[in-house]
């Protein structure tokens, strides 16, 4: 299939059975300041309070805007220097109680607040007298706002995860799908038993990825095996039409995706693309690496040109658990053109 064609319609953008195992619960980073999109509001939210602490005794427009840019260049730098330092030992911070987390990430934002004054003083920017109390106190305090504020948010999602891989779960166990793969599978016991012991196989490997608890993310070429198991029992059902394309980059493979995010997507393109067409239809599925990003890609040709009217659901799922794994860093379009529909993502390779 060449779904060249509409990929113009997108904006580039500069991405053996395992047991389940119990674990003892493990402490949750409080201050999680490693992606992208905390790093982004972080930035966005001291610099939205400098501007505003700058009104306070600005003369004018012009000595708002430059009172905003001396503290700016002060309070910018410390901003990224706790960042960094509250990353790198994340791992050894998640193992105190959260009451010592805190702080921590206070403390540490008193530095970076003597860090951004001292930094004044050095440059002979700053009041003829520094306000090194008053800066340790407000690096303090917007360190444990913001503290508060990213385990407001790390709860917020803790229930949106679950109700995803609850609902997840459900959409893989439907009856109708199993009561067809078994079914397809009597047939060929006769006259074909190879044929129906491998439909059973993939059929088991599919239900095992589907039950088996496997964390928050999982490698991309985990979940091609899955989408291939799903494919292959399919073909069996609707025979030549369904025809099946893979472009894979193996240098994709190793991007964390989360699980069984690709198998319902797969799964809609057969049920919108194969089932209402009596000729069948294409499904190409596709990755490619490219610098920082893994670009995923699920297209199939549609009956008529026109898709199926769904509800959606399982690419909002999708879309979701994405965000959730990734933030801003990851990506979701959809486009129908020309007889073609394609779900376009992207992660971090």
């Amino acid at each position: 299939m060449d779904d060249s064609q509409i990929l113009s319609t997108f904006q580039e953008l500069p991405g053996t059975a395992r047991q389940r195992q119990q674990r003892a619960p493990q402490q949750v980073p409080v201050f999680d300041a490693c992606q992208i999109g905390v790093v982004l509001r972080a930035v966005l939210f001291v610099e939205a309070t400098v501007a505003a602490a700058a009104l306070f005794s600005a003369g004018g427009w012009w000595d708002w805007l430059v009172r905003t840019a001396i503290v700016s260049g002060a309070a910018l730098p410390a901003t990224l220097a706790w960042l960094l330092v509250v990353c790198s030992i994340k791992r050894p911070l998640a193992r105190w109680r959260v009451s010592r987390q805190h702080a921590c990430g206070v403390a540490l934002g008193a530095l970076a607040g003597l860090y951004g004054c001292g930094m004044l003083a050095l440059v002979g920017l700053g009041e003829q007298k520094s306000p090194w109390l008053a800066s340790a106190l407000a690096g303090a305090l917007m360190a444990g706002f913001f503290g508060y504020a990213l385990v407001l948010r790390s709860k917020l999602l803790m229930p949106a995860a679950t109700t995803a891989r609850l609902a997840e779960l459900q959409a893989r166990i439907r009856p109708h799908f199993l009561f067809n793969s078994l079914n397809s599978a009597i047939a060929l016991v006769r006259d074909q038993p190879a044929k129906a012991e491998a439909l059973l196989e993939d059929l088991s490997e599919l239900f095992r990825h589907a039950l088996v608890e496997q964390g928050d993310a999982v490698k991309l070429s985990e979940e091609i095996a899955v989408a291939r198991h799903y494919l292959d029992i399919e073909q069996v059902r609707f025979g030549d039409r369904l025809q099946v394309e893979w472009a894979l980059d193996p240098d994709a493979g190793d991007a964390r995706v989360p699980p069984l995010f690709l198998q319902p997507l797969v799964e809609n393109a057969v049920k919108h693309g194969v089932e209402p067409s009596p000729t069948g239809a294409q499904v190409k599925v596709s990755t490619q690496k490219r610098g920082g990003v893994v670009v995923i890609k699920v297209t199939n040709t549609v009956p008529g040109g026109q898709g199926s009217p769904g509800h959606g659901v399982a690419q909002d799922n999708v879309r979701d658990r994405l965000r959730l794994l990734h933030d801003v860093e990851a990506q979701f379009q959809t486009i129908l053109k020309d007889g073609l529909y394609q779900v376009r993502m992207e992660v971090p390779a």
